[in-house]
């Protein structure tokens, strides 16, 4: 009788398994609260439209209490005047500002008054938890200078809603929506009945913790266009897409945003050749340094000015 063989198994090796998908689901109905509509930019704006100024600039800020504090600002500097020749022309001027201001959770009141007489004010006032009053003005003897404006924005759970309105005859509204966690979309349209001019726009912003950009269009003509990239939590890359389809004008722009141990600097260069350049540095507690510098090459304009700061 024959043996019967025997038959060694086979080995099929490891099975693969598969990693179990995560459901990455967005819940539509717990979104978050977008910035207000006039701040899209706001990143982009803080690396490439630096506090820039010539000359020579002096602020002390005391506090008299928690809430209160008083400021005084003296300036010192060359002027640029309207001239018909293609130069810059600038003539010596020097300015002083009295201000006071009254800072809490629910109240922000500034004002400033300069020894021309220029009065200037802001209010920041919560009606409610979602309902904030703001308003600016200034008083001049300069005639159509005097201005003043309020704005109405209600904050909701992923929309925010703002209506404005001012001196003029000017009237305008804007909404923005979270329509996913990371974008949001809004518009806005304006009428200025002293100019007998309206217009609409509209603005998309998406951001993430390492990026943030921004595109907004209006019936003015404007295109704007803004990409800032986090290099790490203290440096950031920005640039930014101008133009203007009805004067056909055009300017691009890249900058940076660097904050140190004990400075902040942040500069810029434009397709006009402007290169600009500014440094903060806090020198001790309550005392600061200001250092500006703007090169516009194709103007032939070069600013450069130096200020101090003391108080906080």
């Amino acid at each position: 009788m024959a043996a019967t063989p025997i038959t060694k198994p086979v080995s099929l090796g490891p099975i693969p398994t598969e990693s179990p998908k995560i459901d990455e689901h967005v819940d539509y109905k717990n979104l978050p609260c977008p910035i207000p509509y006039e701040e899209i930019h706001r990143e982009a704006l803080m690396s490439l439209k630096p506090d820039v100024f010539e000359g020579a600039r002096f602020d002390y800020n005391k506090a008299l209490s928690p809430k209160f504090f008083l400021s005084h600002s003296v300036s010192m500097g060359p002027m640029e005047v309207p001239s018909q020749s293609p130069e810059t022309l600038k003539i010596p001027t020097s300015n002083y500002e009295f201000g006071a201001n009254y800072v809490d959770p629910q109240l922000m009141l500034i004002g400033r008054i300069s020894h021309e007489g220029r009065l200037s004010a802001r209010l920041k006032y919560d009606l409610l938890d979602d309902l904030t009053l703001k308003g600016n003005g200034q008083l001049t003897s300069e005639p159509h200078m005097s201005h003043a404006m309020g704005t109405l924005d209600y904050k909701g759970a992923d929309y925010r809603a703002q209506f404005q309105f001012g001196g003029g005859a000017l009237l305008g509204a804007n909404y923005i929506q979270s329509v996913t966690p990371n974008l949001s979309l809004g518009g806005e349209l304006f009428y200025a009945g002293q100019h007998r001019k309206s217009g609409v726009g509209y603005a998309a912003r998406y951001s993430n913790d390492k990026m943030v950009a921004t595109g907004q269009v209006a019936s003015t003509g404007m295109v704007a266009l803004s990409y800032v990239q986090k290099a790490s939590e203290k440096v950031s890359l920005a640039t930014e897409f101008m133009y203007n389809y009805l004067s056909r004008d055009v300017t691009a722009s890249v900058g940076y945003d660097a904050i140190l141990r004990q400075a902040r600097v942040r500069g810029k260069i434009d397709s006009n050749g402007c290169a600009t350049a500014f440094l903060e540095e806090r020198l001790s507690p309550g005392l600061g340094f200001l250092i500006s510098a703007e090169l516009d090459h194709w103007k032939k304009d070069y600013k450069f000015g130096f200020g101090m700061n003391v108080g906080e």
